[in-house]
């Protein structure tokens, strides 16, 4: 009896695990997120979405004096708080209605730009923070979104097609006539490009990965040929072409050194006048926000949850970070700025999986706004326009492949009806629209071919 009520001394007692402080799981949770999973994979993943950001902001910058020093320094804090929030490569991209405005449209300079950046970005912190874009993601079907995505990723293929075929002016956004073959921005060296990176990367990571459940056969594939294969697979092809680029940006044009000042641009707060917002809201804002919250919000939720299953992203927080980059960055003249299917597609093509790829191209973006300014306008405006193409093409290829998971015929009639609309109106929102009238439409047809009474059909299909 007496050992059984012996008593344990309580300085005998194991000690319980300290649990860690808040400010210790944050900065666990920060590391966790911005880890390079590979290091030349990661910087290889980071070019990916140049294909769409250069393009956009050096037309802006040369046709309507967009602040590119500005843009670079806010988009790179943009990066690289989004790198550190989603530990992802979540891209941020100029806004591409409101951009198209502004190039077709001489009249919608930068207060009109500003003015259309700051009134979508409210309106997406509204649809977050009330959680309405929560209600919008889980009522809209996979099929509908799948047609977004593909009408996207086409479009970005097109596009890019176009920028290896034709010679482009891009402050002007108009088609100059046909490409040489030769040259320093020719169709051989786009071509070369092309061939570089399908042989490098081939047809995405599947193709270079051993599947789940097999065994490759170690004797049946001599260690040299599986030597060189790792390393054609490990060259970051992205980033070599980038540099390539860059390169014959200054054999084209070597007087452009002289053009290039050190020192950050000016920055000021934006005037926008009473006219200015009208305009910003009637011909930006609106065009802009069915974009947005389809493209920048719903499809890169759902592309986020293929590429990444084990992570969980929130429509309300995404359309949040969208809204504030906008809210605030543009008061000071930076580029109004979204996430996108297209860029996340793109880096994750060319190997980024961490949120250290697009915080390392934030960082990169920083300095070179800190250091060149606005001037760096003058080295991009030399850069083949054709190699530019080059890498959007492969961003467009690898969004438009989301779309193969679509089993039934149903759900790829429903995609492919959206896409076609979206194509050839040029307006995702007018795809969308099109793609739920027709969705609703084939349940109601089920419906009624369902010999069940209506209180049983809708008590199983609710």
């Amino acid at each position: 009896m007496e050992s059984q009520n012996h008593q344990i001394p309580p300085h005998s007692l194991p000690n319980p695990t300290p649990q860690p402080s808040f400010p210790a799981k944050v900065a666990h949770q920060l590391k966790h997120n911005l880890i390079f999973r590979s290091k030349w994979a990661e910087l290889n993943g980071a070019i990916g979405d140049l294909g769409t950001y250069i393009p956009i902001v050096v037309a802006l910058t040369l046709a309507r004096d967009l602040n590119l020093g500005t843009t670079l320094i806010f988009t790179g804090v943009y990066n690289i708080i989004t790198g550190a929030i989603y530990g992802v490569p979540m891209p941020v991209q100029p806004m591409k209605a409101i951009a198209a405005t502004a190039l077709a449209n001489p009249d919608f300079g930068v207060p009109e730009i500003m003015a259309a950046g700051i009134i979508t970005g409210s309106t997406l912190i509204v649809l977050g923070a009330t959680g309405l874009m929560q209600l919008v993601y889980k009522l809209i079907p996979l099929s509908v979104v799948r047609g977004v995505q593909l009408a996207q990723g086409l479009s970005f293929a097109l596009t890019a097609v176009k920028y290896i075929k034709k010679i482009q002016n891009l402050p002007k956004s108009k088609t100059m006539g046909e490409r040489r073959w030769l040259g320093l921005d020719g169709l051989v060296l786009a071509i070369v490009c092309l061939c570089f990176i399908v042989f490098v990367n081939g047809a995405g990571e599947e193709s270079r990965s051993v599947n789940e459940g097999e065994v490759e056969d170690e004797e049946e594939t001599p260690c040299r040929k599986k030597r060189w294969r790792g390393i054609i697979a490990s060259l970051p092809s992205a980033f070599l072409i980038f540099v390539l680029g860059v390169i014959l940006a200054f054999i084209r044009k070597p007087k452009v050194v002289h053009e290039i000042s050190f020192g950050p641009s000016p920055m000021e707060v934006v005037k926008i006048s009473k006219h200015a917002w009208k305009d910003g809201f009637i011909k930006g804002a609106i065009p802009q926000l069915p974009l947005s919250i389809l493209n920048s919000v719903i499809a890169v939720c759902k592309l986020s949850s293929d590429l990444f299953p084990e992570k969980d992203f929130s429509p309300s927080s995404i359309s949040i970070t969208v809204g504030l980059m906008n809210v605030l960055g543009s008061w000071f003249g930076a580029m109004p700025s979204c996430h996108g299917a297209g860029g996340l597609a793109g880096q994750y093509k060319f190997g980024g999986r961490s949120g250290g790829c697009v915080a390392l191209l934030g960082s990169a973006k920083l300095v070179l706004g800190l250091a060149l300014g606005t001037s760096l306008v003058t080295i991009l405006n030399h850069f083949p326009v054709g190699v530019l193409g080059v890498l959007l093409l492969f961003a467009g290829i690898e969004l438009a492949m989301c779309a193969r998971d679509m089993n039934t015929k149903e759900e790829a009639f429903v995609m492919l009806l959206c896409t076609a609309v979206s194509l050839v109106g040029s307006s995702a929102a007018l795809g969308f629209v099109v793609g739920m009238v027709v969705y609703v439409l084939l349940w109601l047809r089920k419906l009624g071919c369902n010999d069940k009474p209506n209180s049983v059909i809708w008590m199983h299909n609710p």
